[in-house]
């Protein structure tokens, strides 16, 4: 990933943005894009995700910046002069060709010569596992076998980019998770360099390089899986993606640790590193795996006491929840390893976490 940040750009955009009348549906934004990276734009309806992803395309013009691919600037090209390649929810293939004439399609757009259109054809259909299908029509095929089918003619003629908008939103669960595989699996196998398009915020941790979580026409935070699970920098980014404790809290003293006060009568802790300084209001954000049920005599870098609601077995993951004195509901993990411990709700308990799972936002960042 390192050697990527010295290469000139895939695709860069500069200042774009999108005005429907007095709507932004696209806040003036940059992005850049690395050869062979994986980009995912993750967000809820609304949020810019998708008309960018058609300004790329040159399916919307944008109303100010620029578009570059590959160090040209394609912000006013036509859509057949941007080397794109798009897959779709809905697949979009040709029902009365064969799969092989469905991937040869866009070959034969570009009078590509016959004997190269058999060679790339087949050796796409290798690629997605199914080089025994082209005989058939589409129709024939299951779900996943037609999404790899579209993903073969997208990628048949090497498109500089490929671009998805959505491609695994109409199949179940189970074939989801196959085709998350396969893609990743296509990804690394072409070197392809995509901009995928999803609101699963799981689906986005499972195969980007980086995430791109946007909110309301802008880029809330860019960044690996990584960095936005443990480090968010917003309350939004801490909310959307995952699963998060969040409560207030007031830094008291910076020093070896940050110490805060919180609303619910306890101090707590957390390792130096966020810009805060003394008296300044902060959220804080405390992911449920690092919290933990604390039986009598242990203790934690922070305890907190709470009023136990319930516990709920979920096969290999087990989650506790309880209520803070302020009305905060809290929410432990915890791998489903054994018998758990045994509470009644409406008891006294309390939950613990270690210093370096105290995550602090600083609420001017929001928005």
């Amino acid at each position: 990933m390192q050697d990527r940040d010295h290469r000139q750009p895939k695709l860069e955009l500069r200042g774009v943005s999108k005005r429907y009348g007095d709507f932004a549906a696209l806040k003036r934004t940059d992005l850049s894009v690395s050869a062979g990276e994986f980009v995912t734009l993750l967000g809820p309806s609304g949020s810019g995700k998708t008309t960018l992803l058609t300004i790329v395309a040159g399916l919307s013009a944008s109303n100010t910046g620029e578009i570059w691919i590959d160090g040209a600037e394609a912000t006013n090209q036509p859509v057949h002069k941007r080397d794109i390649g798009m897959v779709f929810q809905n697949y979009a293939l040709f029902p009365h060709l064969s799969v092989f004439e469905n991937v040869a399609f866009p070959l034969r757009m570009r009078r590509t010569p016959e004997s190269e259109i058999k060679r790339k054809v087949n050796r796409m259909l290798e690629v997605v596992h199914l080089p025994h299908v082209g005989d058939r029509l589409t129709r024939e095929l299951s779900g996943g076998q037609q999404q790899r089918i579209a993903l073969a003619r997208c990628a048949v003629y090497e498109p500089s980019i490929i671009l998805m908008d959505e491609p695994l939103g109409a199949l179940d669960k189970k074939l989801r998770d196959q085709m998350q595989v396969e893609i990743k699996r296509l990804h690394t196998e072409l070197g392809a360099t995509i901009l995928y398009v999803t609101h699963d915020q799981e689906e986005a941790m499972a195969m980007s390089d980086r995430i791109c979580l946007m909110n309301r026409g802008g880029i809330e935070q860019l960044g690996t899986p990584q960095e936005l699970y443990f480090r968010p920098t917003s309350k939004f980014a801490a909310d959307f993606l995952g699963t998060s404790n969040l409560f207030g809290a007031k830094v008291e003293g910076v020093g070896e640790t940050i110490d805060l006060s919180t609303g619910f009568h306890a101090s707590i802790s957390a390792l130096r590193g966020a810009d805060v300084g003394p008296g300044e209001e902060v959220d804080v954000m405390v992911r449920p795996e690092h919290l933990r049920l604390l039986k009598d005599g242990e203790t934690a870098d922070n305890v907190v006491p709470a009023t136990f609601e319930g516990t709920m077995i979920t096969g290999s993951v087990t989650r506790h929840w309880a209520r803070l004195d302020d009305g905060t509901t809290i929410v432990a993990l915890s791998l489903t390893t054994g018998p758990t411990l045994s509470f009644q709700p409406g008891e006294a308990v309390r939950f613990g976490w270690p210093k370096d799972g105290t995550v602090l936002i600083r609420p001017a960042r929001e928005g």
